[in-house]
């Protein structure tokens, strides 16, 4: 019997009791992971989705990076990643899923989310340790929500759009350096289109050069920004990205290398396996069974 694509839960989709919204829920973390087993299998989001643990073992994978899961630990995703959990101890905290809109609704800047660089959607900036004297206030928080969200209150949401911008700010401070929080020159919004054009345009145009034409800036001057700002050539951000996707389209099972492949736009399948060995050390068909194997 074939094997299902890999699930993508919509927020309706994900709640065990009936929502009246599309675009927010919260719970303890203990009921959630109860009332949704199957999770520890990769799965995919349409939504932001943040965790506060705190308690529990184990670990969780975010984009196929794995994070040993400790007490006082946040972590933040943005809708398509692929995520797991694999849990020893019991585990405690809490959850919050979300929508773009639910937030951009009360606010003029439509893109706020953007500034946080835990909703980048790179993984590795995703997982934040939150030290011990600063978790109280972080719970509080968290409490409040929980609270508007079940009391039925007049303007609960706006209450809890509220509470939810402390929650990023006060996250943001603790985890990132203040020179990088304020960040806002040319250079910095630069790179961030940059690469929102990398996320529209992937599968097409896989060279700086396409890039460098749509931001107005020669290949030279994108690659210089890339690197002193990531650490990574232009070019290397743009394999990074399309080496992501394929990770993620290759834990559907039901999906053959080959028609991978077509989805990146790659001209043959050897090609793309050739491109995929070269930049992850590993074949698509040695990486897809190291993933649905566990």
């Amino acid at each position: 019997m074939a094997k299902q694509l890999l699930p993508t839960y919509s927020i309706c989709s994900i709640a065990d009791t009936p929502v009246t919204k599309n675009d927010f829920m919260t719970d303890r973390f203990s009921h959630y992971l109860e009332a949704h087993k199957d999770l520890h299998f990769p799965h995919k989001h349409s939504f932001y989705h943040l965790v506060f643990f705190t308690e529990g073992s184990g670990s969780h994978s975010i984009d196929f990076i794995n994070f040993t899961v400790v007490p006082g630990q946040i972590y933040f995703m943005t809708p398509g990643q692929v995520h797991a959990w694999d849990f020893k101890k019991s585990p405690e905290g809490y959850i919050i899923n979300f929508s773009e809109n639910y937030i951009s609704t009360m606010l003029m800047n439509a893109r706020y989310l953007d500034q946080f660089s835990f909703f980048s959607g790179n993984a590795a900036e995703q997982v934040i340790d939150i030290p011990g004297k600063d978790r109280a206030s972080l719970v509080q928080l968290l409490e409040t929500i929980l609270r508007e969200e079940a009391s039925g209150a007049a303007l609960k949401d706006d209450m809890i759009r509220t509470a939810m911008i402390q929650l990023f700010i006060y996250v943001s401070r603790l985890s990132e350096p203040a020179e990088k929080a304020t960040s806002s020159g040319y250079n910095s919004v630069l790179l961030k289109n940059f690469q929102k054009l990398i996320d529209l345009h992937f599968r097409k145009k896989k060279l700086t050069r396409d890039y460098a034409a749509m931001l107005f800036v020669t290949p030279n001057h994108l690659n210089a920004l890339s690197k002193h700002v990531t650490g990574k050539a232009a070019g290397e951000l743009i394999r990074d990205r399309v080496i992501l996707e394929a990770k993620r389209l290759l834990v559907n099972a039901d999906m053959s290398i080959a028609e991978v492949a077509s989805e990146l736009e790659f001209e043959d399948n050897s090609y793309f396996s050739k491109f995929f060995r070269k930049y992850t050390g590993l074949t698509p068909e040695t990486f897809r069974k190291s993933v649905l194997d566990k």
